[in-house]
């Protein structure tokens, strides 16, 4: 019932070996290398959207491969950068546009925006990041959330930042107990429940944030178990209601001695 708890603790002890091993594997070391040596090349930002290789490189590095479509969009990220608090990015509520637009600060540093830090190895360490929650979704999809509320929690900073990132709001939805139907709720109303019962100042703390994302794995082997036995005709047949009851039992138990305490 544990293997995310498991798993996520196998991946974060050592963080940096894991790390090593993703950054080696042929596919990601090609791009990476792809990436590195012809980033600086790029001078604006239609250099930028014309290199497809390096533009979805970079986009995958920040969690928008989803957004890689809408080129005019990206576009006006970046040109308006970061600077002004008017700007484009800064308006959104997802917090990935605003570190796009810095790491790739075309607004600010026009041709020498490409050769900062942020812009190259960061980017790169931020591809290897994103491959490494993608391909331990592959396994274990409550692992790449894990992974995925461990990196993000820290930048958060009030409930609409979670609420506008679907994988942020099912991992506080799942450790919570809440029915993920309460999205369809006013956005309002979800916000308050979230800053009601969670003490969001927690999350820039690493050991409460250990704990919390230890309870949402709890949550979600047992849900996960709970819907396999529901689905199992030889299992609902056999075990009946004591198969739920005992299930909810070892539930409990897991989540009394994972507390997440405000």
């Amino acid at each position: 019932m544990l293997s995310t708890i498991a798993d996520y603790t196998r991946l974060t002890q050592d963080l940096g070996k894991s790390m090593t091993q993703v950054a080696k594997q042929p596919d990601v070391s090609r791009e990476t290398d792809y990436f590195l040596s012809h980033i600086g090349n790029v001078k604006t930002i239609d250099d930028f959207l014309k290199d497809y290789r390096l533009y979805t490189y970079a986009m995958k590095a920040y969690g928008l491969s989803d957004m890689a479509y809408a080129k005019a969009f990206m576009r006006k990220v970046l040109t308006e950068g970061v600077t002004d608090k008017d700007a484009f990015a800064n308006k959104l509520t997802d917090t990935r546009y605003r570190e796009f637009a810095t790491a790739f600060n075309f607004a600010a540093l026009g041709a020498n925006a490409t050769s900062t830090t942020a812009a190259t190895t960061g980017t790169a360490t931020q591809y290897v990041t994103q491959t490494m929650e993608q391909k331990a979704g592959d396994q274990n999809e409550g692992l790449r959330l894990a992974l995925y509320f461990t990196r993000k929690a820290s930048t958060i900073t009030n409930a609409y930042q979670i609420l506008a990132d679907k994988a942020l709001t099912q991992v506080v939805q799942t450790a919570m107990g809440w029915s993920s139907t309460i999205s369809s709720s006013d956005i309002d109303a979800q916000a308050k429940m979230i800053t009601d019962k969670i003490d969001l100042t927690d999350f820039h703390d690493p050991t409460k944030v250990t704990k919390f994302v230890q309870r949402f794995a709890s949550m979600w082997d047992a849900t996960q178990a709970q819907s396999d036995n529901a689905t199992n005709p030889a299992l609902v047949l056999i075990g009946g209601a004591a198969t739920s009851a005992s299930l909810d039992t070892d539930m409990l138990t897991t989540l009394q001695n994972i507390k997440f305490n405000r």
